[in-house]
C-alpha cells in the first residue's frame, strides 16, 4: 500500500470514530446532562414546577420530607402517601424562608391561617365584656377596633386594649360584629346572652382580664393601706406565740417579704402561710398576679405548711367581685389549699377606685367574691381590720364566712366572733427578711 493511500485510509477511520463518539454523546446527552452537570432533564410542561422547588432535590431526598413536618392544621407529621407539593406549606420548612421576599401566594396562605380574628363576648349581669383576640385566645391590642351590637349602638376600642366593657343593658339575646380592619380576617358576628341577674361562678375566660406588674405602673396600683396600724394600743405581741393543740400558728405573706426559706420557716414553728394571690390596681382596677405567689405557695407546699391564699379587694360592684374571685381560683388550680380564701377589704389611701363604697356596697362586694368562692367548694373568708368590720361592713350579712381580725394589741377588743387573728405585723420569723404578719388560727384544718 502506498503511503497516499495509507494517509486517506487513516483519515476515513478517524472521521468515522468521531461521528460514532459524536451520535452517541448526542443520544445520551440526558445521562451526561445527570452526571456529569448534576441536571435531569424534564418534561417541558413540568419545567415550570421544577424551577419553583429546590434544585438540590433528588430522588433519593425529596423535596418535603412529610415525616419531620409540622402543618398550619396543628397536626405534626402527614400521610405518608401523600406527594410532593400537596402540603401548601411546605415553603415555612425552608430555613431561608424568612430571609427572602415571599410571594404573593405564600403572604395570601399566611394571612389566611394567622391573622383571624375572634370575638369573645361574656356577660355577668346587665352588661357584656367583648374581647378581640387570635386564634390562640391573646389578646389584640394597638388597634382601633370598631364594634356593633345590633339594635343598640356602636363602640371603638379608644384606648386599643382589645376589650370593651358595655353596662346598662336590658337581660336579652344580642349580636356583635365588627368593621373591617386592613391585614385582617374579620371574624362572623358573636351571640351573646346579657343575664338579668349575677352568678356567682367562675368566669371561664378570667384570664384575658390578667396582668402581672409588667403590665402596670405598681406604685399607682398596689396600694394597700394596713387599717390595723391607726388602732394600735402599745400591748401588741410581737413574738411567735404558744398556741397548743386547739389552735394553729402561721404568718400570711406577698412580694413585700421577698425570698423566703420555707424550710426553716417551718423548723420555726410556723404551721400554715395565706399567700397572697394578687389585687386590683387601686387607680386603673386591672387584676395584677402577685409576682411571689408561685414562688411562696410551690416553697410553702415543699416544705409541709398547709396554705390558703388572699386578694386585695378595690372591687366597686358584685360583677368586679366575681371576677377576682375568678382570677383566684384560676390561680389556685394547681395547688391543694387546706386553709380558706379570703378577700382582704381595706384602704388604699384615701384616693383608692374602692375606698369611698357605701357600706352595703363594700359587703355586697366581699358577699359576691365569697358565694363566687364557695360555689367551687371552696372556703370562703373576709379579712379586714377592727374599725372596718366595726364601720364599713355589715357583719351580719357575711357571717356565714370565716371572719380573719387584724388587731393589734395584746387581746382584741373587736366584739364580733371571729376565726383568724392577725396579732402583729412586726414579728420575726427564721428564714425571713424584716417585719413578718403573724396569725393564729382557732379553726383546726
Amino acid at each position: 500500500m502506498n503511503s497516499k493511500f495509507k494517509k486517506k485510509a487513516v483519515f476515513l477511520v478517524t472521521f468515522m470514530m468521531l461521528l460514532v463518539l459524536a451520535t452517541t454523546v448526542l443520544l445520551n446527552w440526558s445521562v451526561v446532562e445527570e452526571k456529569f452537570l448534576g441536571k435531569k432533564s424534564v418534561p417541558a410542561a413540568t419545567q415550570n414546577f421544577e424551577n419553583e422547588t429546590s434544585e438540590e432535590a433528588t430522588e433519593e431526598e425529596p423535596l418535603v420530607k412529610y415525616e419531620d413536618s409540622f402543618h398550619a392544621d396543628g397536626f405534626a407529621g402527614a400521610d405518608p402517601s401523600m406527594q410532593a407539593g400537596e402540603n401548601l406549606k411546605a415553603f415555612l420548612d425552608d430555613n431561608t424562608f424568612f430571609d427572602r421576599e415571599l410571594s404573593d401566594y405564600e403572604k395570601l396562605i399566611l394571612q389566611e391561617t394567622d391573622f383571624g380574628l375572634y370575638l369573645m363576648v361574656t356577660s355577668v349581669e346587665h352588661d357584656m365584656r367583648i374581647q378581640v383576640v387570635d386564634n390562640e385566645g391573646t389578646i389584640i391590642t394597638g388597634i382601633p377596633f370598631q364594634l356593633h351590637v345590633k339594635d343598640v349602638g356602636s363602640y371603638k376600642d379608644h384606648d386599643r386594649d382589645g376589650v370593651i366593657y358595655i353596662g346598662d343593658l336590658k337581660a336579652g339575646n344580642y349580636e356583635v360584629s365588627m368593621d373591617e380592619v386592613e391585614g385582617f380576617e374579620i371574624p362572623v358576628p358573636a351571640m351573646v346572652h346579657v343575664k338579668e341577674k349575677v352568678e356567682y361562678t367562675a368566669i371561664s375566660d378570667i384570664t384575658l382580664l390578667m396582668k402581672t406588674e409588667e403590665d402596670i405602673v405598681v406604685t399607682k396600683e398596689d396600694t394597700e393601706v394596713r387599717e390595723a396600724l391607726n388602732d394600735v394600743d402599745g400591748t401588741e405581741i410581737t413574738d411567735l406565740q404558744e398556741v397548743g393543740d386547739a389552735s394553729q400558728l402561721g404568718i400570711d405573706v406577698s412580694k413585700y417579704n421577698g425570698a423566703i426559706d420555707w424550710d426553716k420557716v417551718r423548723n420555726a414553728g410556723i404551721q400554715f402561710a395565706i399567700i397572697r394571690a394578687g389585687y386590683r390596681g387601686s387607680s386603673t382596677g386591672a387584676l395584677v398576679e402577685d409576682p411571689y405567689f408561685r414562688q411562696n405557695m410551690q416553697g410553702a407546699i415543699a416544705a409541709g405548711l398547709k396554705v390558703g391564699v388572699y386578694f386585695f379587694t378595690q372591687a366597686v360592684n358584685e360583677v368586679e367581685a366575681v371576677e377576682e374571685a375568678s382570677m383566684v381560683m384560676n390561680l389556685c388550680q394547681d395547688y391543694k389549699l387546706t386553709y380558706p380564701i379570703f378577700i382582704d377589704t381595706e384602704g388604699a389611701g384615701g384616693d383608692g377606685r374602692a375606698d369611698n363604697l357605701s357600706v352595703q356596697d363594700r359587703t355586697d362586694v366581699c358577699k359576691a367574691f365569697c358565694e363566687t368562692i364557695e360555689s367551687a367548694n371552696y372556703t370562703a373568708g373576709v379579712y379586714a381590720s377592727r374599725n372596718w368590720f366595726n364601720n364599713r361592713l355589715y357583719m351580719a350579712d357575711l357571717d356565714k364566712y370565716v371572719t380573719w381580725l387584724a388587731e393589734y394589741r395584746e387581746k382584741p377588743e373587736y366584739g364580733g366572733k371571729y376565726q383568724f387573728w392577725q396579732y402583729t405585723s412586726s414579728g420575726y420569723v427564721d428564714g425571713m427578711e424584716g417585719r413578718v404578719d403573724l396569725n393564729i388560727s382557732y379553726l383546726m384544718y
